[in-house]
This record gives C-alpha cells, sequence and structure tokens, in this order.
C-alpha cells in the first residue's frame, strides 16, 4: 500500500504476454481482480482513518470470520466490508457510507497524481504505434542494464 513513503499503490503487470496472469488458472490466479478491489479497499481505508472514522483493519478478515476460499478468494469480506455489512456483537461495521463521496483528507494525496488517459492511451496511427514499440524496446534494455 505505501510505496517508499509516497503513500500510494503500486500495481505492475508483466509486458510478457507468456505470464500467467493474462492466462486464468483456479490453482493459480483466483479471483484476478482481487488485487485491484485490494489496493483500493486500501486507499479508501486511509482516507476513513485520516477522516477519523472508526473500521476494521483490511487485512483483519479471519477475525471476523471470513475465510479466503478458492475461486472467490475474499470476495465475501470485500464486499461486505465495503457495505458496512461485518456483524460483531456491537452491531454491523465496516467502511462508513460517506467515506465513498469524501475526497482523499490530505492535500498531499494529491502530490505525485498524473492523468490517466495519459498512461493508457492508445496508439492513433501507426506512427504513434511504431514509436511506442521503440520506447518499449528501449525500456527493456535500460531496466536490463540497471540491475
Amino acid at each position: 500500500m505505501d510505496y517508499y513513503g509516497i503513500g500510494f499503490s503500486n500495481i505492475r503487470l508483466p509486458n510478457d504476454s507468456e505470464s500467467y496472469i493474462y492466462r486464468y488458472n483456479g490453482r493459480i490466479n483466483t479471483f484476478p481482480e482481487e488485487v485491484f478491489m485490494h489496493e483500493f479497499l486500501h486507499s479508501l481505508e486511509r482516507n476513513a482513518e485520516e477522516y477519523g472514522y472508526q473500521r476494521p483493519e483490511l487485512h483483519d478478515y479471519q477475525k471476523y470470520g471470513y475465510e479466503n476460499e478458492m475461486i472467490i478468494g475474499q470476495k465475501k469480506w470485500y464486499k461486505d466490508y465495503m457495505n458496512q455489512n461485518i456483524h460483531t456483537n456491537n452491531g454491523k461495521i465496516g467502511l462508513p457510507s460517506e467515506i465513498y463521496t469524501l475526497k482523499p483528507a490530505k492535500s498531499n494525496n494529491f502530490t505525485y497524481s498524473y492523468k490517466m488517459e495519459e498512461v493508457f492511451k492508445e496508439p492513433e496511427n501507426i506512427l504513434e504505434e511504431i514509436r511506442g514499440l521503440f520506447t518499449n524496446v528501449i525500456d527493456k534494455l535500460l531496466s536490463r542494464t540497471e540491475t
């Protein structure tokens, strides 16, 4: 969740098309969307903490009787966590519904922000496609020389 004190989640998918993440296999990558959901919920959890809301810790699912299940992973836990539907002796708990309408509490959460469409911009013509290929090749070569 916290990347070198900067305070954001970093999910890196390899460019290698042979990677197992691009092929669903129930024994290896159950509920593949789970990693994105998990990191998103960490962001909401942090925001709730900064606003002073009481909520369970995201990693405490076993404490409340939830399991990491085959195929669906922690889907039940995430669903109840997001809907404030975790049963306890003191009533139901989870993320407060208000957290979905609040921006991050601290302005420094935006220090390292950037426009998403720039990251996911698809090439619009053959020149942009070729430029992207060369950029990927150069990036791979540079990353090999750094290690």
